[in-house]
């Protein structure tokens, strides 16, 4: 299981809400070389993290991929490199860190691979902190467990406090 998770708070470079840059950067991973979309969580509004004033609230879901039968499963590094092409398609800039961002697209897992470098870390290594990635994550896969620290997908989410993560409806 491959999971990728996106995220988005500020209008896509044709002006498109948020909302609509992430279903079409769905479409997108679903075109990934050798790769399908097996499904896609309801969307989530969260706000900023860290809170910033004035900053609009953020759209997250949660993309399971799979490959196409016969496909082995991607390098990491390439498919880092081409969720960062997608992110650019849609505008991406990364001008200091938790930067407001027309796309973000994490890979959070990769079939339970454990990898401290290169980049991309897997698991994400943040993830588990992360209830914007639990919530849509557990939708989709409500039995996964996090490859490292061997908690369920329920458990990590119950782990966290409460932040206002707001369910927007499905895909």
């Amino acid at each position: 299981m491959i999971i990728i998770a996106l995220g988005a708070n500020l209008p896509g470079p044709d002006g498109a809400p948020a909302l609509e840059t992430l279903r079409r950067a769905a479409a997108l991973l679903d075109g990934l070389p050798c790769l399908r979309l097996q499904a896609l969580s309801r969307w989530y509004a969260t706000a900023p993290v860290p809170p910033t004033p004035g900053t609009p609230d953020y759209v997250n879901g949660v993309a399971l991929l799979a490959p196409r039968p016969g496909a082995a499963a991607p390098d990491p590094a390439h498919l880092l490199a081409a969720l960062q092409a997608i992110e650019d398609r849609f505008g991406r800039a990364r001008p200091y860190p938790n930067a407001p961002r027309t796309l973000d697209l994490d890979l959070i897992d990769l079939d339970g691979m454990v990898r401290a470098a290169p980049d991309p870390i897997l698991p994400h290594p943040r993830m588990h902190l992360r209830a914007f990635v639990l919530a849509p994550l557990r939708d989709v896969a409500p039995g996964w467990r996090h490859p490292v620290l061997g908690e369920g997908v329920h458990r990590l989410l119950a782990a966290l406090p409460p932040d206002g993560i707001r369910p927007l409806g499905r895909t």
